[in-house]
Parts: C-alpha cells; structure tokens; sequence
C-alpha cells in the first residue's frame, strides 16, 4: 500500500514552515494561527461533520475570533497542531485519510475504549498516547 506523508502544517494550510527552521512552527502558534487553518484543517479530517470544528474552539470562541483578530490564542493553535500531526502520522500509517479517519474514531482497548481522537483532543500525553499506538501498528507491535 502506498503510504503518504502529509506535513501537519500542509494540513493546517500553512506550508512551508516544515522547511523553515525548527522554531517556526512554535513560533506561529505563539503568534496566533490564523482561523483559517483550524477551517482547513476540519475540513480535511471531518469532511461530514460541519460541527468539528467545535470540538476544538467552541462556537461562540470561534465567531468571536473571526470577528476580533482572525487568529486563534496559543493555547487553541496548541491543541489544533497537536491533533494535526496526530492524523498526519495516522495517514503515514493507514495509507489514506479515509482509513485514518476510521482509525481515530473507532473505540480502542489500549485507549480504555475510548476513540483514539477523543483521546489526542484531551491533551498532550493523550496525543503522545495515540502516535505511540499507531507507531505500534506500523512497527509490527502489539496493538
């Protein structure tokens, strides 16, 4: 099956900074992410699901910061980098979105039974979790 390699900044519509230095990426989101790339991105990883999107910036967050600054806070590009690369390595992985996409909402035991998605949505070591799951499958350890 042939794999692809998607950058999670080409995900998120910012290309470019994979081959910029290794701060840019850290430095973007200090700066603030703009909405476009949480829209983008959504788009790209819940094609079905108009409310995704939600579930990493709330509605009214959202509508507030298109109408203000049109960018997202740290915190918000933080998590929203954190689950881009999360579905990026699931691609690496599983070969295409759609597979991907299976993957991180179907209930896994590892996980506690949880989506794999829900659980890189939580937090960091939750994220870290999940990329250690797929490196599992791709690397021929249990799963």
């Amino acid at each position: 099956m042939p794999r692809q390699n998607i950058a999670a900044e080409a995900l998120l519509g910012i290309e470019g900074l994979e081959s910029a230095s290794p701060w840019a990426l850290a430095h973007s989101i200090e700066a603030g992410l703009p909405v476009a790339a949480l829209e983008q991105f959504t788009e790209i990883m819940a094609p079905d699901d108009a409310l995704f999107k939600y579930r990493l910036v709330p509605k009214a967050t959202l509508q507030r910061r298109k109408k203000s600054t049109g960018r997202l806070t740290t915190n918000e590009g933080d998590r929203l980098v954190r689950l881009a690369r999360v579905f990026s390595f699931a691609i690496e992985i599983y070969g295409k979105p759609d597979r991907a996409r299976e993957f991180l909402r179907r209930p896994h035991p590892m996980l506690g039974d949880k989506p794999p998605l829900d659980v890189a949505l939580t937090s960091s070591p939750g994220a870290d979790l999940v990329i250690n799951l797929l490196g599992r499958a791709a690397y021929g350890g249990a799963v």
